[in-house]
């Protein structure tokens, strides 16, 4: 299947999600499996320069609860955690959003207002909105319990592919298509910026912690950092040789981590754009990444797999060496190759979730990462 398939695209029309409390049907329920995942073998050994990692596996083999949420219809190209984790939004390729509770996995809110793709999701801080962007040239804001939508905005000229919620509540950052970045404030719609330094589709963007900065990546192979109040462009790393697909601030805001469509991880210093580390163990493309909220680890999503492993596949490293310590591989319910295209750690570091062409999500139990 190809990713980046995505429906017609349009404008979308103003709908109330439908809360349901559904504690047991075929359709939409909660799996439980215990999967013994394999030992990591020796030919992912640790390479002699510290700035170019090939991982190595730490510690026995591992044990993983999987819980999956069975309600998309397509691929899930976007998933997210409330800010208590206490409920997980997901969206994709059948143009719906749908809010699960994470503790018993029934559906709360089913948003059906874009026309389009749903490629990326963003809860506000406060936990009471939810921000989603779409193939429909849409960034909608949504009540999270209702379902009612709040505003559109319609800055962008074709599909969003990427937004976040400033760490203050108050703006909204998106990035699409037409190689703009575009920031808006969050509680009227009214944009207040527009960058335009890629030249290509912008797959990526995230604030930094203390919300000063933004980082973005896309189709030109670049990472590029802006003073979030300015528009400023401070830095740009070019040493990708394949489109970015996704990027994440390190929890203390001094590492950016960027995946890459060549199959790599690489590491920056946010402050001057030094290199750090490049994490591969895949030839398949990563399409996400995201740190632990200790930050001692991250976690990165494997899309399209080759015909000879055809699993979707979610790694864990180690964020200071960059060594390996665990991989997940995802049950798919195709018999073709797919692909994981989306992940998320929760906000108490215990659980990932992950989503993609299989059109399930999967929540994992997420390896030890503290101090």
């Amino acid at each position: 299947m190809n990713p980046l398939l995505a429906r017609p695209s349009g404008r979308g029309v103003s709908m109330r999600g439908t809360a349901m409390q559904i504690p047991s049907a075929p359709s939409l329920h909660v799996r439980w499996l215990d999967l013994c995942l394999f030992p990591l073998v020796a030919a992912c050994a640790p390479a002699p320069s510290p700035s170019s990692v090939t991982p190595t596996a730490s510690g026995p083999a591992q044990r993983a609860a999987i819980t999956a949420y069975h309600g998309h219809t397509s691929t899930v190209f976007a998933v997210a955690w409330s800010p208590d984790g206490t409920r997980m939004a997901s969206g994709g390729n059948d143009s719906t959003v749908q809010v699960w509770d994470a503790r018993m996995g029934h559906l709360l809110v089913k948003y059906t207002g874009h026309t389009g793709t749903v490629y990326t999701l963003a809860w506000s801080p406060d936990g009471t909105a939810v921000a989603s962007g779409s193939d429909d040239s849409t960034v909608q804001v949504w009540n999270a319990s209702s379902g009612q939508r709040l505003f559109t905005y319609s800055g962008h000229t074709v599909g969003v592919r990427a937004l976040a919620w400033s760490p203050d509540g108050t703006r909204i950052v998106s990035g699409g298509n037409d190689n703009t970045i575009q920031v808006w404030n969050a509680t009227t719609g009214q944009r207040l910026a527009t960058y335009t330094g890629h030249l290509g589709s912008v797959w990526a963007v995230a604030w930094s912690p203390d919300g000063r900065r933004i980082a973005s990546g896309g189709n030109d192979s670049t990472v590029q950092v802006w003073d979030a109040s300015s528009g400023h462009r401070l830095l740009t790393f070019t040493r990708y040789t394949a489109p970015v697909r996704g990027v994440a601030w390190s929890p203390d805001g001094t590492r950016i981590a960027s995946a890459i469509q060549d199959g790599t991880i690489q590491v920056w210093d946010a402050k001057s754009g030094r290199h750090l580390l490049t994490y591969r163990c895949q030839t398949a493309p990563l399409w996400a990444v995201a740190w632990s909220p200790s930050g001692l680890c991250s976690a990165s999503a494997t899309g399209n797999s080759s015909d000879e492993q055809q699993r979707e596949t979610m790694q864990v490293w180690n964020a200071t060496t960059g060594h390996l310590f665990i991989s997940y591989p995802v049950p798919s319910s195709a018999g073709e190759a797919s692909g994981t295209f989306t992940l998320a750690w929760s906000p108490n570091g215990t659980r990932i979730a992950s989503g993609g062409a299989d059109t399930v999500v999967h929540l994992w139990s997420a390896p030890l990462c503290m101090p």
